[in-house]
């Protein structure tokens, strides 16, 4: 019985090892597991973009990227409150804040794409074919027809709320509660007062806000990837077209923002420092130009023009 065991145990010795290396392997040899969290705006991810980006990141450094999709308002507040080691926003006044705060260790420009505003075919404001955001916004309030807002401290609610400033139109100010994981944050916007019941704030994602603007055929204001994606990149499509587009205050970048260790020593810099600058390589910067939609193209490199 003895030697039954004993032989058992010589042919089980390197199962046990074997088995124990692989439990080891997603950690560093400072005992650090090599998976970052990151915070990131929900247009990154709705868009498809980030499939196609993190599992090459992964297969080239081991490390892996654990995404938190949100409002870029509340990513940046993860990065305040450091319970990520990264974030990847687009609201450049206030990443440039974030760093200057000290929160922030750089910001490296990775990408960009454009907002545009979206509406039902029939356009009952009139504003298809306008190059003028702010005015289209106007032309909207006065048409007192339904405007979708994503009503979630977002950057691209952020952007709205800049052209309703820029349109001239009397605003009221409101404030509103919103729950994000469970959690009640307090908001204040701005929305137009001609527009009482018309202007819907619902304090959701992008691709929420889509759904719920085609159901009631209302204008609301997009990135550009996540209406490609919603529109072409689905079997069932969507029911609203670009209006308005082409004005330079539509233009959106994107930047990546590693948390500073100086301020949070817990943060996993090394590895986040490695995802920033693998985002604004050559490969990475070739994956988002090549990066298409049914054929459009969802995202335009900054690091390396046009990915070359």
């Amino acid at each position: 019985m003895n030697c039954k065991r004993k032989d058992l145990n010589k042919r089980m010795g390197p199962v046990i090892l074997i088995f124990l290396a692989l439990l080891l392997l997603p950690f560093t040899a400072k005992g650090e597991s090599k998976i970052i969290k990151m915070s990131t705006t929900t247009s990154t991810e709705n868009s498809g973009l980030l499939n196609v980006l993190l599992p090459e990141f992964t297969k080239e450094t081991g490390i892996e990227v654990k995404v938190f999709a949100k409002g870029t308002g509340a990513a940046i507040r993860d990065g305040i409150d450091g319970n990520v080691d990264v974030i990847f926003v687009h609201a450049k006044d206030r990443e440039e804040k974030f760093i200057s705060g000290g929160y922030g260790a750089y910001r490296l420009g990775v990408m960009h794409n454009d907002f545009v505003i979206l509406g039902p075919a029939a356009d009952p404001s009139g504003i298809k074919g306008m190059q003028d955001a702010a005015g289209a916004f106007r032309k909207i309030v006065h048409k007192k027809t339904t405007f979708i807002s994503r009503g979630d401290d977002s950057g691209t609610h952020i952007k709205e709320q800049a052209f309703w400033k820029d349109s001239g139109v009397e605003l009221k100010t409101e404030s509103s509660e919103i729950i994000k994981k469970g959690k009640k944050l307090a908001l204040s916007f701005l929305y137009p007062l001609e527009m009482e019941k018309n202007y819907i704030s619902i304090g959701q994602g992008m691709g929420k806000t889509l759904t719920f603007a085609e159901e009631k055929q209302a204008y609301t204001l997009s990135d550009r990837g996540t209406f490609l994606k919603y529109k072409y990149g689905r079997k069932r499509g969507l029911d609203l077209e670009i209006l308005c587009e082409g004005d330079p205050n539509l233009f959106n970048p994107y930047g990546i923002i590693p948390i500073s260790p100086k301020m949070h020593p817990h943060v996993k810099f090394e590895l986040a420092d490695q995802f920033a600058k693998w985002l604004v390589s050559k490969k990475a910067q070739d994956l988002i130009a090549q990066y298409k939609i049914a054929g459009r193209q969802a995202f335009f490199p900054d690091a390396i023009p046009k990915g070359e």
